[in-house]
């Protein structure tokens, strides 16, 4: 996976060059990006993305809830200002929590959007590799190896709780993690520009 044509490392595992936002609130452990504990906020990328693949690693603690910034535009809450926030949450997170959610909010979904299926991630603990391709208005999200998420954000009329996501239109935007104070962690983390 690693160094692939066109890809490019967008963390250098060591620190958060080419980072900002609240980058007070991660660190890096083991090579890897951890939202602290009881801390959170949108991270991301200096650079900008229209069109783009990212590969990357993540894996999550019992419970653990964060999600992928998708053309953010760095002010504001991802989930409604950027195209979207893709869920990055333990499949468990019901169980663990004692809490319901929306079909719209399970791992991989477009928060709020559009559902995502279930089955593909592995116990919290464990690594698991994402691949997200973003094109036009359609996102693809493939988790170990299975496709979880194909979908055209275009084509949504109905948003959880009535809430409309006006950023979900956005051409371009920067790409980062949202975290809700829990330890999750990403590494390898590679894009690549479609356009």
């Amino acid at each position: 996976m690693a160094g692939e044509k066109g890809f490019k490392s967008v963390f250098n595992g060591k620190d958060f060059e080419g980072w900002a936002g609240p980058i007070e609130n991660y660190e890096v452990v083991d090579g890897a990006i951890m939202c602290k504990k009881g801390k959170g906020g949108t991270i991301y990328t200096k650079e900008e993305y229209a069109d783009f693949v990212v590969r990357f690693e993540f894996k999550l603690p019992p419970g653990g809830n964060n999600g992928l910034a998708l053309r953010y535009p760095g002010k504001g809450n991802t989930a409604y200002v950027g195209m979207c926030e893709l869920q990055v949450l333990d499949e468990k997170y019901e169980e663990v929590r004692k809490a319901k959610l929306d079909p719209r909010q399970v791992h991989g979904s477009a928060y709020g959007m559009v559902a995502a299926k279930l089955g593909a991630q592995k116990p919290s603990g464990e690594w698991n590799e994402q691949e997200v391709v973003v094109k036009g208005s359609t996102i693809k999200v493939t988790l170990n190896g299975t496709v979880i998420l194909d979908c055209d954000l275009s084509t949504v009329t109905e948003f959880m709780a009535n809430s409309p996501h006006p950023g979900k239109d956005r051409t371009s935007g920067h790409f980062g993690f949202a975290g809700h104070s829990d330890p999750v962690m990403f590494r390898k983390i590679q894009i690549k520009k479609l356009d």
